[in-house]
């Protein structure tokens, strides 16, 4: 028998299948729909940092610096209203959820400044959430503020939130930073005990007719997935943090990708609202059937198997590769 178990977080999964925020939660039938799928657990759509009743007297502060759509959002500041729920109709969806799933069921939060966060992840915790998502995001763009505050920002949230929830706390990441491997050390010393791999974030586009600024919703592909595959590869068995990756995982193939890299579970939106919540069964039955036929008998014995460290060609991650691929194409030019 196939043990396609994970562990994330300190949680116990039955498989490393897991939907990412995003608004297919919104609704106690679609996350009853994933479970009864096969999603091993489920993150809850975000709590925006502009819904918490504006409690953070920072907010301002840091709106002033630039915003930009969030993973879940289609709008550059979506109508809270219509989009979300409110905090208090938020934690009682939580209990909803723990009252009906039997998967675990981890909050996220959405924002950048300190405010009101620790107070609603103690509540989110209260509620019943098995773990929790920081989905912390910001773009400076005032020239004075250097790298290293805006990096100092996201510990010091983290720090925050862990001094004041027993839950899990995981940290959502771009890929922006300078030094992934360090920012991603910092924040796994910080206290977070699960980094995902990375945040998609939808850029602004022009409409030329109109000369207006707009955002469209552009789904993953598998494509995207090489950046992640890269950067946990690399950070296998640096970190005490366990590593998850989304964006781009669309696949049973992907999922075993990201698994030989170091990462614990593999989390999922674009497929879904492609294709509907039955294509997550569809990937659980490939990825049952990919372990058999290559003679595997546990997701845990593939974890890590293609790190970095674990692989001949150390140099295929990083820029020595990079001359080897050019002058592939010198070569078929020729």
């Amino acid at each position: 028998m196939i043990d396609l178990s994970t562990t994330y977080m300190g949680l116990t999964l039955k498989n490393p299948l897991v939907p990412s925020a995003s608004p297919m939660s919104k609704s106690l039938d679609n996350m009853k729909r994933l479970e009864d799928h096969g999603a091993a657990a489920i993150v809850l759509y975000s709590l925006f940092e502009e819904q918490i009743e504006h409690e953070s007297k920072e907010l301002n502060h840091y709106l002033t610096y630039g915003a930009e759509s969030y993973a879940e959002a289609v709008s550059y500041f979506p109508d809270l209203g219509e989009y979300n729920l409110g905090p208090d109709q938020y934690l009682n969806h939580i209990r909803k959820a723990k009252a009906a799933l039997q998967i675990p069921v981890i909050a996220s939060l959405n924002g950048i400044s300190k405010g009101g966060w620790t107070r609603y992840a103690k509540l989110m915790e209260e509620a019943g959430a098995d773990g929790l998502e920081l989905n912390v995001y910001h773009i400076p763009t005032d020239g004075f503020v250097s790298s290293g505050a805006v990096e100092q920002m996201y510990l010091d949230l983290v720090r925050e939130v862990k001094a004041t929830v027993q839950i899990p706390v995981a940290v959502k990441m771009m890929h922006f930073f300078s030094s992934i491997p360090y920012m991603a050390a910092q924040l796994d010393r910080a206290g977070a005990n699960g980094l995902v791999m990375f945040n998609r974030f939808y850029q602004p586009d022009i409409d030329l007719e109109n000369l207006e600024v707009v955002t469209n919703l552009t789904l993953s592909s598998s494509y995207e997935l090489r950046l992640r595959l890269r950067w946990v590869a690399i950070m296998f068995g640096q970190l005490v943090a366990d590593m998850a990756v989304t964006g781009g995982v669309h696949t049973a193939e992907d999922v075993v990708k990201a698994m030989m890299v170091g990462a614990k579970v593999t989390q999922m939106a674009s497929v879904l609202l492609h294709n509907g919540v039955s294509a997550l069964s569809d990937i659980l039955v490939d990825l049952q059937r990919w372990l058999e036929t290559h003679e595997y008998e546990s997701i845990a014995q593939m974890q890590g198997s293609m790190s970095q460290r674990h692989v001949a060609n150390t140099a295929a991650f990083e820029r020595a590769n990079y001359m080897k691929v050019l002058q592939a194409f010198e070569v078929n030019m020729a």
